[in-house]
């Protein structure tokens, strides 16, 4: 289950964001996850609170944004969001195509005190 060693490496920058705007406490950490990233939300949900305890974050609120794939087609040069895995252009149905978001997981946003 990788989602615990993401939330080890989350909770390291959330440390360091803190210690550089001299906080001491995060109450806030606001992720974006893609569809395609390979982290299951639940067990994110439930490393961070389970590895959040006695850390700069024991009290914050943990907020995840779900991002659907965006491709954009190389053949009519139009973006589209996915809503389902079909990866084919829904305009000219061209297979020709680069996928814009969905595939990461990105730290948005940090509230400190």
């Amino acid at each position: 289950m990788h989602e615990y060693s993401i939330v080890t490496s989350l909770l390291e920058l959330c440390e360091e964001n803190a210690k550089k705007e001299g906080s001491e406490k995060i109450t806030k950490v606001e992720v974006k996850i893609g569809r395609l990233s390979g982290v299951e939300p639940y067990l994110l949900q439930s490393a961070f609170d389970t590895f959040k305890e006695k850390t700069i974050c024991e009290e914050a609120k943990f907020i995840m944004h779900i991002q659907d794939v965006v491709i954009r087609c190389r053949n009519c040069d139009k973006e589209f969001t996915l809503k389902e895995n079909e990866f084919t252009c829904p305009e000219c149905k061209s297979f020709d195509i680069e996928t814009i978001d969905g595939e990461g997981m990105y730290l948005m946003r940090l509230e400190m005190e």
